[in-house]
């Protein structure tokens, strides 16, 4: 019987197939990796045996949804829970019992909104289970690797969902790649959700940007400046990044204007410059 397997590096589940595919085209992408162990696959019911999902609030309204032990690249996805139905950011691989169980008494899942190709784990699996449209934009339609008519491709700069939540293609890490804008978070001061497409760095006063993590590519002047171009208008106080620990939890605007401004002066190779050092926005402790 047709099984959807699922790529035990990248975390994406499949197309059904008899027989396991020679390799999975996200991994065999520059912006992902082949392990030097080679193409490994598992399915739904394998990746059950030993992992479970875990559920925290973030934020008032906004719940994360991780899997342990680590899978994969380890994405935290979030359920955005809006007065017209709860909407999920991202997909991990394992949809289990429980987790569908959990979800369900939350009110189910209305809309689900993918970031790019890396996280778009066992989507489908989430589609079927609460029949909810996949959004993801055209530009990576491509990379889709288990298609469904529960997608909705859409194009363009911007992509309005319920309850007043905003995608927002900016590109750069793929050429699709979108983040999500919402209003109601931060006490009305407005949150964006970036999943790595906007990566949080350690130090919370910093992001930056690549095309690939894993493989170090760097980004270039004009795609960095699309990035805070299609930003600029919108008010955001925070930004919750792929991770449980990837979050800015305070002047998140000033956060990425500041982190453009120094990206771009490293790649022309200038550094230190004291309009673009991180100590002028307060540390978190400290707002």
């Amino acid at each position: 019987m047709p099984t959807p397997l699922i790529c035990v590096t990248c975390g994406v589940q499949q197309e059904p197939t008899e027989t396991p595919p020679s390799g999975c085209p996200i991994c065999l992408d520059e912006r992902q990796y082949v392990p030097a162990s080679g193409q490994r696959w598992t399915s739904m019911a394998g990746l059950c045996q030993g992992h479970r999902n875990g559920f925290a609030a973030v934020e008032p309204g906004l719940l994360g949804i991780g899997t342990a032990p680590h899978f994969a690249i380890g994405q935290r996805p979030l359920l955005l829970r809006t007065s017209a139905g709860n909407i999920l950011w991202d997909c991990n691989s394992l949809f289990d019992a429980a987790t569908h169980e959990i979800i369900a008494a939350l009110g189910g899942v209305a809309a689900i909104a993918i970031s790019h190709p890396h996280f778009q784990g066992a989507m489908i699996e989430w589609a079927h289970a609460f029949d909810a449209p996949v959004y993801i934009h055209d530009a990576d339609r491509a990379y889709v690797m288990r298609p469904d008519p529960a997608i909705r491709f859409w194009s363009g700069d911007k992509c309005a969902l319920p309850g007043g939540v905003t995608l927002i293609n900016v590109g750069g890490h793929f050429e699709g790649a979108a983040v999500l804008h919402w209003g109601e978070a931060a006490e009305g001061r407005g949150a964006l959700l970036t999943a790595d497409v906007i990566s949080v760095a350690a130090d919370p006063r910093q992001v930056s940007f690549l095309r690939s993590f894993p493989n170090y590519l760097p980004l270039g002047r004009r795609a960095i400046e699309r990035i805070g171009a299609m930003l600029a208008e919108m008010p955001f106080e925070r930004v919750y990044g792929g991770w449980w620990h990837s979050i800015v939890p305070a002047h998140a605007k000033s956060v990425l204007d500041l982190s453009i401004l120094r990206y771009l002066d490293a790649i022309e190779g200038r550094y230190g410059s004291p309009a673009t050092d991180p100590g002028r926005i307060p540390l978190p402790a400290e707002s």
